[in-house]
């Protein structure tokens, strides 16, 4: 007698179906819940470290107040209550978008973060894009030329871009092209007509060039293109690096794969195996590592917007820092853990749609 297969029911089918969609919904959902620790850890620590040197008032205006003046503003502030009931009060603020007000200045630091965080995010959105024309074409090309003189120049060329210091970068590239040959302004977002201009604008994104766009106004669009090469060059050139081993290396990998080795033996072209075949797995690290890559990039902001004067949330925290305005900076400290944090969020989202792989 055979004994055949069991077959499975029809009705558990859809169970089957149902639990390989769950595992998507629950990677996602846990990846979103990690959120809220990952900034609460960086917010505490943030909070605490400032507050090692004293009291943000006694740090700020030390020396240009005297005891009695100084102890009257931080009773008013309350900086005199123990430490934890300080922290927990910043936290509850910060949950409803108080953020206090700074002290060198007495801005509201919620208006300081929705006006300078635009320029920080245009600055990495350029950045971004100039990291990825450099790295993938030309990882690609370092993976096609393997073991060849190009391939070790560009190895060469990743390993400059990474060790580079940005500041060095940014003074080396506003030496040759701004000042010797003239090409592009010395620093800056824009000229001051083209300052006007976007500050005119009704309902404005806060990102210059898409601003521009937006009112058709292209002669303020090439102004703002100018000013934008030499600083998102300095700080893509960092990241570009990182792209252009990362696809280097995944792409010949690929390349050795079974399914390249059987299009070659069918007489597939070197060129179409490299663009339709390999390239396309080798993204997929790059989209993994990406979250990790923007906060290398507000990271870098800080030095890149102080070297060009780019007003963003880099330069108005190397400001503060000076003024010693720990209040303003644990602002803008979690502002960017913020950022982080939520695109590392999306970072995952994105990656789990395109790898079926990346899965709890």
């Amino acid at each position: 007698m055979i004994d055949l297969p069991e077959v499975e029911p029809a009705a558990q089918a859809p169970q089957r179906k149902n639990k390989a969609g769950g595992s998507l919904g629950k990677y996602l959902l846990i990846r979103f819940f990690l959120i809220f620790p990952t900034i609460l850890i960086l917010v505490t620590m943030v909070f605490f470290l400032m507050r090692l040197t004293g009291d943000p008032i006694t740090a700020a205006l030390g020396g240009r107040l005297g005891p009695d003046q100084l102890a009257i503003r931080i009773h008013q502030a309350g900086y005199d209550r123990p430490i934890f009931v300080q922290y927990f009060e910043y936290l509850g603020q910060m949950a409803t978008g108080n953020f206090g007000r700074t002290i060198s200045d007495d801005l509201p630091i919620a208006g300081m973060l929705a006006s300078y965080g635009t320029a920080t995010l245009e600055l990495a959105i350029n950045s971004l894009i100039v990291a990825l024309a450099i790295g993938i074409p030309f990882g690609m090309l370092a993976a096609s030329k393997r073991d060849k003189y190009q391939d070790a120049i560009l190895r060469v060329l990743a390993i400059a871009f990474y060790a580079t210091p940005v500041f060095f970068a940014g003074l080396l590239l506003k030496l040759v092209f701004s000042i010797w040959l003239g090409w592009f302004p010395v620093a800056g977002r824009a000229n001051t007509g083209t300052e006007i201009a976007m500050a005119e604008l009704s309902a404005p994104t806060g990102i210059y060039w898409l601003d521009a766009l937006r009112s058709g106004n292209m002669d303020a669009f090439w102004d703002i293109a100018q000013h934008s090469v030499l600083p998102a060059v300095a700080l893509g050139l960092l990241t570009a690096g990182i792209f252009l081993r990362l696809v280097r290396t995944n792409v010949i990998g690929t390349l050795s794969k079974d399914y390249v080795e059987a299009g070659r033996s069918r007489g597939v072209s070197e060129y179409r195996l490299l663009t339709k075949h390999a390239y396309k797995p080798a993204l997929i690290p790059i989209i993994t590592v990406m979250g990790l890559q923007i906060a290398l990039l507000l990271g870098g902001a800080v030095l890149t917007e102080t070297t060009f004067e780019w007003k963003g949330l880099g330069f108005q925290l190397a400001h503060y820092l000076t003024a010693r305005d720990f209040v303003a900076v644990q602002g803008i400290v979690a502002l960017l853990a913020v950022i982080v944090a939520i695109t590392n969020f999306i970072v995952d989202v994105i990656a789990a749609l395109i790898d079926p792989r990346v899965r709890y």
